[in-house]
């Protein structure tokens, strides 16, 4: 058995992916372009036994005016993944985790879990703290386009009729148009107050599609030659994924969720089996929880696994940052220290 802590290009994470059911959070590519964004070290941490593997994508920042670090997923659901759903398997990847990253100088780590995809939720609560902290919405793409819309709530189909009657139209793939959905993206992010990382910007984006190739699309809303909305999504392995998207907001105007119908039909004709809304800000069942989940009933919990991989560094760095925090309290913000 071994334990490990690899860089992108190490030829054991390529290997293992083709093992796994995994998704575009897990693709080297993609963790090195977030990685960039949250300005720390793409990496993973890698456990083999037996023929079986564990594999968990990771960011490792720099805690500030000291040595250490610690660790978190990339944005979306990187959570960890394996090959078998073997829950001591799982616990002596977690123990080899902790193992691996202490001497390494990681104090903590910070992992959202996958909704979709299945894991030992025992085992990773043996090792760490799970939360949960509310549910996602995913759409059924193997019904037909009747029982998808049937499923839609009343309000979101009377909007979308609505768009169409407008004359709003979707192209999907126009990447030539990418720019001027990232300023109706950036318009709503300054909107609603958005933190820095959310800026994403055009040359994150056209870098991450070209990294991924027609793995990642672009859906634009236009009224006339004016993009007025647009949706940027994942495939992989049969699961479409929402990765950002915006629109610009105007009484009378429903592009958005136009989009979202739109996006669902392309997705089907492709083959895809399920597209996953994901679900409200910090996993919350919010107002924008409520707008996804009128798209489709189905529900999936969303969990964050909080793990402390030096407990004596973790205390005293809470301690000296943030007194005032408990540091056996691994269900508030985490790390405590930041």
């Amino acid at each position: 058995m071994t334990g490990s802590l690899l860089g992108p290009d190490a030829p054991e994470w390529a290997d293992a992916l083709p093992r796994l059911r995994h998704d575009m959070y897990h693709e080297p590519a993609y963790v090195v372009l977030d990685a960039a964004l949250y300005g720390g070290s793409p990496a993973a941490f890698h456990y083999e036994e037996d023929g079986h593997v564990l594999l968990v994508p990771l960011i490792v920042r720099q805690i500030p005016d000291i040595s250490e670090k610690d660790a978190l997923s990339p944005y979306g659901y990187p959570a960890p993944v394996s090959d078998t759903d073997d829950a001591a398997f799982w616990s002596r990847a977690c123990a080899s985790m902790i193992s691996t990253l202490a001497p390494a100088g990681i104090v903590s780590v910070f992992v959202r879990m996958h909704p979709l995809l299945p894991a030992s939720l025992d085992a990773l609560g043996e090792h760490g703290c799970l939360v949960r902290h509310g549910e996602t919405v995913s759409m059924d793409l193997t019904i037909s386009l009747d029982e998808m819309w049937s499923q839609t709530r009343s309000d979101h189909r009377n909007h979308v009729n609505r768009a169409r009657r407008a004359g709003t139209k979707v192209v999907f793939d126009d990447w030539d148009r990418l720019a001027e959905w990232v300023a109706v993206y950036h318009d709503n992010m300054r909107r609603v107050g958005a933190t820095d990382y959310y800026f994403f910007t055009y040359e994150h984006l056209a870098a991450l599609h070209e990294a991924v190739g027609d793995r990642m699309h672009l859906a634009v809303a236009l009224e006339g030659d004016e993009v007025v909305g647009g949706n940027t999504f994942f495939e992989h392995d049969g699961i479409a994924t929402g990765y950002v998207s915006s629109t610009r907001r105007a009484k009378g105007r429903y592009a958005d969720e136009m989009l979202y119908d739109e996006v669902r039909r392309f997705c089907k004709a492709r083959g895809d089996t399920v597209f996953h809304l994901g679900g409200g800000k910090g996993g919350s069942n919010d107002s924008l929880f409520f707008y996804k989940s009128g798209f489709s009933p189905g529900r999936h919990a969303f969990h964050t696994w909080r793990l402390v991989t030096d407990p004596v560094a973790y205390r005293t760095l809470v301690s000296e940052r943030r007194p005032q925090a408990d540091p056996d309290d691994l269900t508030a913000t985490f790390p405590s220290y930041r």
